[in-house]
């Protein structure tokens, strides 16, 4: 039986995966809910046309808005306009209550800090054209993109403040991970790199013909040479491979280089590069120590698993606040503009219920942990939770329109293809 989270598909289309909660719902027409109160959350009320908005955004982002195709769209998720209805009330009681949670545990987020988030996402676009272009495509306003930030920002503080403690990974679990992953981790190059102008190229030639002849040191040229202040400071060094994500040009480059080799002139938009691979990484047949693995993958593991920690106590939490919270949802009334009749669409596969009587929820709530061995630069194995589960994932009929972007601004960042 299929699955579909209409909260956590609406959110999917948001700008970037930093965001960890929805949009904030658009006006729409047509709907009989005005004044209505679909719930209420210790006696704040979230009113019936806030639900129908944001199930009408929906449908407009998935180019739903037809009955006949909502409803099919309905009845392949096995979903009926009630369902999806207790779905997004349940969004927005997750989304009220981590507010109340916040005030009582004395935490906040300031405008500036959304500010600054903001503009860092937009500082990936290269121009104010290109970034409401994606605001457009994500079916959202900057200022709902604004607000989606805040409340993402809101429950990371809250769950720093109450789901932190002793979130710590043993040795002994970091062995396991390691032993689970060491075979994914095999290959993984560690490189430093040279950064020169794209117009001293001259420069670059010759240095590198220094190095080659032993004349100078990578290392020392380094020092002498490289543009990159960041790396620079570490002998130029830029990590591994497997933990970022590097513009092409210098992953083509690196992948042709065994350990202790040095490339040719990489050119990208950054610069010209001249790379050395400074360590490959073999896993052993069986990883016994921690000693086995490269410290810098141990701590990516460690990274991954105390989030991984942080989110499953975070989760518990919240579902046991929830529990003692005072939620109130109210019927579901009749005449709103997403409530078609299912008996049309029902099928032997298809446990839909007809039309909105029927308030059997198929919404997907789960504990989303990501591989630690992906290829990208993940930090972390990002369980979801409470609301924050409305958008951890893209489901398979929505598609994310986030755009990654390179920063121009940070040399350092000049080898990464994707945004923070």
């Amino acid at each position: 039986m299929k699955s579909f989270n209409i909260a956590r598909s609406v959110c999917a289309v948001a700008l970037s995966a930093a965001c960890l909660t929805g949009l904030a719902a658009c006006s729409s027409s047509g709907s009989q809910s005005n004044d209505q109160v679909a719930a209420t959350v210790n006696g704040t009320e979230i009113s019936e046309q806030t639900v129908t908005d944001y199930i009408q955004n929906f449908r407009t982002s998935q180019n739903l808005t037809d009955d006949d195709s909502w409803g099919k769209w309905m009845a392949q998720y096995s979903l009926d306009p009630s369902s999806v209805r207790d779905e997004v009330i349940s969004y927005y009681e997750d989304i009220e209550l981590t507010k109340q949670a916040a005030d009582e545990n004395g935490v906040s987020v300031s405008d500036d800090d959304v500010d600054a988030q903001v503009e860092q996402m937009k500082s990936n676009y290269s121009d104010d054209d290109a970034w409401n272009n994606a605001l457009q495509q994500a079916g959202t306003t900057e200022d709902q993109y604004r607000e989606s930030v805040r409340q993402a920002m809101l429950e990371s503080a809250l769950k720093d403040k109450v789901a932190s403690d002793n979130t710590d990974p043993s040795d002994d679990d970091l062995l396991t991970y390691a032993q689970q992953y060491a075979s994914a981790f095999s290959g993984a190059k560690k490189s430093s790199q040279i950064l020169f102008s794209s117009d001293d190229e001259a420069t670059a030639q010759e240095v590198l013909d220094k190095i080659n002849s032993g004349e100078l040191s990578f290392e020392d040229a380094v020092q002498q040479y490289s543009t990159d202040d960041a790396s620079k400071a570490d002998g130029g060094n830029v990590g591994w491979d497997l933990l970022n994500q590097f513009v092409s040009e210098y992953t083509d480059a690196l992948a042709n280089l065994s350990e202790g080799q040095v490339s040719g002139l990489v050119k990208s938009d950054y610069g010209i590069h001249i790379i050395k691979c400074t360590e490959v990484y073999t896993a052993p047949d069986e990883v016994t120590s921690l000693d086995q693995v490269p410290p810098e993958l141990v701590e990516y593991l460690r990274s991954m698993v105390k989030s991984s920690n942080e989110a499953s106590a975070y989760q518990t939490w919240f579902q046991d606040y929830k529990n003692q919270a005072d939620i109130q949802k109210n019927d579901m009334p009749s005449g709103l503009p997403y409530d078609v009749d299912m008996s049309q669409y029902q099928s032997d596969d298809s446990s839909s219920s007809s039309s909105s009587t029927d308030a059997t929820t198929s919404s997907d709530t789960s504990s989303d942990a990501s591989s630690a061995a992906d290829s990208s630069s993940s930090s972390s194995a990002d369980a979801s939770s409470s609301s924050s589960d409305a958008s951890s994932a893209i489901d398979a009929s929505s598609s994310s329109s986030s755009a990654s972007a390179p920063s121009e601004s940070d040399s350092t960042t000049s080898l990464s293809s994707s945004a923070n």
